[in-house]
């Protein structure tokens, strides 16, 4: 971090799965934060992540998750939902960042509001604690509202594959159909004779 520049780190959660949002995250920490279990949030345990969801939502300068919809994903496609989400929790930071470290290697500038400059990283969330932190705050936050889905859909096992396309959640598509919160845009092959 260069001195007196705010920097904030983004990323994501649930690109890949076949229903909910894909969840954002922006996160400002403080100059010289670390933390022993801090690392890419896919590499730690699920009582990890919310130990320092914890910490990191107490500590940070400033934070802010943001959820797209199935809707604006099948509109946009999922790489541009997920470059919305984190360009939406990027304006909820107050202060206002003027850097960003962006997980991944695609990102869009803002068209007025927000800050020009950022550097897409790949593998950034086990390279920046800001990135990190980012990838945490959006997996937690995602994981916990597909355990609520979860509890309106049992049958589907979001409890377990938080949406993703597992062995058990594509044979109970096959067997109940889709759910409102189900993204169109986008299925495995093994669904394509019972879908269209």
């Amino acid at each position: 971090m260069e001195a007196g520049r705010l920097e904030a780190g983004c990323d994501e959660a649930g690109r890949g799965p076949l229903a909910g949002p894909v969840f954002a995250a922006a996160v400002i920490l403080p100059e010289g934060f670390s933390h022993p279990l801090l690392n890419d949030s896919k590499q730690m345990t699920a009582k990890s992540r919310d130990i320092l969801r914890g910490i990191i939502e107490k500590e940070a300068v400033s934070w802010a998750v943001e959820a797209v919809g199935v809707e604006e994903i099948d509109s946009l496609n999922i790489l541009n939902a997920s470059i919305l989400g984190m360009q939406r929790a990027v304006l909820k930071l107050s202060p206002r960042p003027g850097f960003l470290l962006v997980d991944g290697n695609r990102f869009r500038p803002f068209d007025r509001f927000g800050p020009k400059e950022y550097s897409t990283v790949v593998h950034g969330d086990a390279t920046y604690a800001s990135i990190a932190a980012a990838s945490v705050l959006a997996k937690t936050h995602r994981d916990e509202y597909m355990q609520k889905l979860a509890m309106v859909y049992p049958q589907y096992g979001w409890d377990r594959n938080a949406g993703y396309p597992t062995r058990e959640h594509i044979e109970a598509i096959r067997m109940y159909g889709l759910t409102p919160h189900h993204r169109r845009s986008f299925h495995p092959k093994e669904l394509e004779p019972t879908l269209f």
